[in-house]
């Protein structure tokens, strides 16, 4: 009996024993499984940024530009018209040659005219020569009158046969001078010196009299007509420049200046034409060529202001970084004219002066991470 006592006795302490360990080693365990979740987790570090890489609202005018487009035509030009009816026996140009003023374009049948010019100084010849007699007549009128050989009543009626036969020499005299120009008026010139933009008949086409026969440009001077507003004309006047971009030419601008302004605004519109002139020495402008551009304006009072850099946008929503209490913050804003020369933005969202903006683009930023200002002799550290 004795003996049976002892070793339930034994077995009992060897399974508390067992029981004790396996508790012990459970503890230990979890220690060490919170012990090393701890060592796993990184120190988090805040991000530091520099004063080239951040800005703070400043308030500066901006300026305002009035955009304008429209499409070019060259000041100078002319069509030239038959000035007498016939049929077209010689032209000399195409489009696009280059022609001097006074020469030669176009020449119309002038056989006809030529023909009538010779019947004119036929009329001519005739009555110089009744003046002729006339003349003598009257002469001899004079001197039988002062010799009472004939009446007063015969001497007038000389002198005045011979005023009839001046006047008809006047006139056959006009009537060839008509029938000369006539002949002349067969060949067309140009007006200008230029381009031929233009041919409007061929050889062996009868034309009327007024009919357009060429079109000549004169590209030196080109002309924008742009609509502009009525209520921006106040602030336009003549002489002020015009910056351009013509469809065609990429990036190449060029410069005009607003030579007039229309008095009135066009009908059923608001609008009101204005005019600008642009050199084109080189010829490189051509009629009908688009252009768009913008005229600087009187800059506004100043307004807040932030780099273009420091203002993204992202699904047609603007926002900027700022640091505030130590951490990033992501604040959305609305902004307004835009200064791309002076690469700056107005900010209409209420920003105080002293919150600092980051400037320049980083990317994985998250809002809520910690950031700091670096001072200016310390080490720079860069952020992702």
């Amino acid at each position: 009996m004795g003996v049976k006592l002892t070793r339930r006795r034994i077995i009992g302490a060897l399974v508390v024993v067992l029981v004790i360990g396996g508790a012990a080693g459970a503890v230990a365990l979890r220690a060490s499984k919170k012990g090393g979740d701890g060592d796993s987790k990184p120190p988090v570090t805040a991000l530091e940024f520099g004063a080239a890489e951040l800005a703070r609202v400043e308030s500066k005018a901006m300026p305002r530009w009035l955009p304008v487009s429209g499409t070019m035509q060259p000041v100078n030009q002319a069509t030239v018209k038959a000035k007498v009816s016939g049929d077209v026996r010689q032209i000399t140009v195409r489009e696009g040659d280059a022609v001097q003023a006074g020469q030669m374009l176009v020449r119309v049948d002038a056989a006809d005219l030529e023909a009538r010019v010779l019947e004119r100084q036929g009329q001519l010849q005739s009555a110089k020569a009744t003046l002729g007699m006339a003349e003598k007549t009257n002469d001899m009128n004079q001197k039988l009158l002062k010799q009472n050989f004939i009446s007063q009543n015969a001497s007038d009626n000389a002198e005045s046969s011979l005023e009839v036969a001046k006047g008809n020499v006047q006139a056959a005299q006009a009537q060839l001078r008509v029938a000369q120009n006539a002949v002349r008026d067969s060949v067309a010139t140009s007006p200008l010196s230029g381009v031929v933009a233009k041919r409007h008949v061929q050889p062996g086409e009868k034309v009327a009299f007024d009919s357009p026969l060429v079109t000549v440009v004169d590209l030196k001077d080109m002309e924008l007509q742009a609509l502009v507003p009525s209520s921006d004309i106040p602030e336009l006047k003549p002489g002020m420049a015009v910056d351009l971009i013509v469809d065609g030419f990429g990036d190449r601008k060029f410069t005009g200046r607003i030579q007039r302004i229309n008095p009135s605004t066009e009908a059923g519109t608001r609008a009101i034409l204005v005019f600008v002139g642009i050199p084109n020495d080189g010829q490189a402008l051509r009629g009908g060529m688009f252009a768009t551009g913008r005229i600087a304006l009187t800059a506004s009072a100043p307004v807040p202001t932030l780099p273009s850099t420091a203002v993204r946008t992202e699904a047609g929503v603007s926002y900027v970084w700022t640091i505030q209490d130590g951490k990033l913050a992501k604040r959305t804003v609305v902004v307004g004219r835009r200064d791309d020369d002076g690469g700056r933005v107005e900010v209409k969202t209420e920003l105080p002066a002293s919150v600092p903006v980051l400037s320049a683009k980083f990317d994985n930023l998250k809002e809520g991470a910690p950031a700091l200002v670096r001072a200016a002799d310390a080490t720079p550290k860069k952020a992702s």
